[in-house]
């Protein structure tokens, strides 16, 4: 399948672009919802856990987690010892997650318009595997 990798490039950066125009409303970016949308998902959650998830270093969430702390949409909880830095949404973060949910939840519907259910289903199944084959160090062996 040639040109699959293209097609979804040439989605992603007009996809992003749009997100970006949303959340920016909330001062907010694309990264910065990230961080928010696992937290919201994940419960409270380590710094550790946040950037294996995303496949980041750990200093750019500590970056993008100070700025989330600045506007009071997550603060820091004590962890198991004093190194470990365990971030959880404040009300506030409560507050714009659901906000810019339903503004996002609206943007999905409108990207899938005239698009079947049972198409929508199966990318909303691939896209996982996916991203599970290029991140799984097994499949990554170039023989």
């Amino acid at each position: 399948m040639q040109g699959f990798f293209q097609r979804y490039l040439v989605l992603y950066r007009p996809l992003i672009t749009r997100l970006n125009e949303l959340l920016g409303t909330y001062d907010l970016s694309y990264s910065l919802w990230q961080v928010i949308f696992y937290v919201k998902n994940n419960g409270p959650s380590t710094l550790v856990d946040i950037s294996s998830n995303f496949n980041v270093e750990k200093p750019t969430i500590t970056r993008t987690v100070h700025r989330l702390e600045e506007t009071g949409l997550v603060n820091r909880i004590p962890g198991k010892d004093r190194r470990e830095k365990i971030i959880q949404l404040t009300e506030l973060g409560e507050e714009v997650y659901q906000a810019c949910r339903k503004k996002i939840t609206e943007l999905e519907y409108r990207v899938m318009e005239g698009i079947p259910a049972e198409e929508q289903n199966a990318a909303f199944r691939i896209l996982p595997k996916m991203r599970e084959n290029v991140t799984n160090k097994e499949g990554n062996n170039n023989e």
